[in-house]
């Protein structure tokens, strides 16, 4: 069933975003009215949601046209999922304290439909205590807060309190869709999942690192959020992805400090997935100052060694978790992926050929071979070239299989 989404915006410059999530929400197949405070009339008129959603617009809390005067009772029950954005100070001030003095505030004190609020306000009024009072009272009445981007406002401060772009918006609203009609086969778990690359410092400007953007481990991330569990993040500082709604991060420079986090995060964990490309291999003696070329010196040797394993040290460390690994290859992939699968004492691998330009770093699709620890009894999976997206909900359903 097509999910039907109530967008209520209020009275703010980022009302315009709004348009074009609205357009968004359509093209990704969803069913949107829109309903206004007479603020957010003041920025952007209803005629334009008229036009790009083909509805009647809602902004009178007494609507004569309604049946007995009530529209806001119809809209309350139409909607499977209500989106506030922008959410003003003032709006979550009235939710935060059960005032229903427009027809915004008296809908979303009348729907049982879930609630997703999007803050967007100037940086000093983000930042004040009694708004960040207000938003912990409304996560903790069962509100799903969507937190603004930092930036240039347009006021002309700097900082937290922009609304996120319409795009972003829309990729957290469906996954808050898709979440809701997933099976919760990791209901109760704690997953922490290591993403993208480290970077390991030659010199105060240059570092070693790799092509590894996170996107697996984000999708991953996605996928076990949807599947009901907690969890979190440790990315390289390289990963520019939204962090998924309802997860957890952590953003770390180098394999010794994602070891470190690991081992402090892993301890209350159930599954810990390693996606992470961590480099093999550091500086051995990282240079104070920029190493400089110079008219007699045509070459430059760096002495590496070894960085820690990751993965292994925390399959040894944890025993009781479910530790999966990811092999990217270019060569003799079944071999390399079972001898890891051993030699790290994984309950099971992933890997793909990342020789592939059409599946390695930093592509959209993907294509992995599974693997399992001898114990299981589980034949190998192979997984066809799909959405990572797609990959990572394959996974995950892997993933709980082995909990049975």
């Amino acid at each position: 069933m097509t999910p039907k989404i109530l967008l209520a915006i209020t009275g703010g410059i980022s009302a315009y975003k709004s348009a074009i999530l609205a357009r968004l929400l359509i093209k990704n197949g969803h069913q949107v009215r829109v309903m206004m405070t007479p603020s957010a009339c003041e920025f952007i008129t209803p005629l334009t949601f008229q036009a790009l959603t083909g509805n009647e617009v809602h902004t009178e809390l007494l609507d004569a046209q309604a049946e007995r005067g009530m529209g806001h009772i119809e809209l309350a029950k139409w909607a499977d999922l209500v989106v506030i954005a922008p959410a003003s100070a003032n709006t979550i001030g009235k939710l935060a304290n059960g005032l229903a003095d427009n027809l915004v505030t008296a809908v979303i004190l009348a729907t049982t439909a879930p609630v997703m609020l999007a803050p967007a306000m100037n940086q000093a009024m983000w930042g004040n205590t009694i708004v960040q009072d207000n938003l912990a009272k409304l996560a903790r009445f069962g509100f799903t807060i969507i937190a603004p981007d930092s930036g240039e406002q347009a006021c002309g401060d700097v900082g937290a309190g922009r609304l996120p772009e319409p795009e972003t918006l829309c990729e957290q609203i469906s996954q808050f869709l898709t979440v809701q009609n997933t099976a919760q086969t990791l209901a109760g778990k704690m997953v922490v999942i290591t993403a993208g690359a480290t970077l390991e410092p030659i010199d105060p400007v240059r570092y070693l690192s790799n092509h590894s953007t996170g996107k697996m481990g984000y999708a991953l991330a996605k996928a076990c959020v949807g599947a009901g569990a907690k969890v979190i993040i440790i990315a390289g500082e390289k990963v520019s992805l939204p962090t998924p709604l309802g997860a957890e991060k952590c953003t770390i420079g180098t394999a010794d400090e994602m070891l470190k986090v690991c081992l402090q995060v892993c301890e209350k964990a159930d599954i810990f997935i390693a996606t992470a490309a961590v480099a093999d291999f550091k500086v051995a003696n990282i240079a104070t100052q920029k190493l400089k070329k110079t008219a007699d010196n045509d070459g430059l040797t760096l002495h590496l060694v070894k960085n820690p394993d990751v993965l292994a040290t925390i399959s040894t460390t944890y025993p009781h978790l479910l530790t999966v690994g990811f092999a990217a290859e270019t060569q003799d992939i079944e071999n390399y992926a079972k001898g890891k699968l051993i030699a790290k004492n994984l309950d099971m691998i992933a890997v793909n050929d990342v020789s592939d330009k059409t599946i390695g770093f930093g592509s959209d699709d993907n294509a992995m071979t599974v693997f399992f620890a001898e114990k299981y009894g589980l034949d190998k999976v192979n997984l066809a070239k799909m959405s990572k997206d797609k990959i990572a909900e394959r996974l995950v359903g892997c993933v709980a299989n082995l909990l049975k």
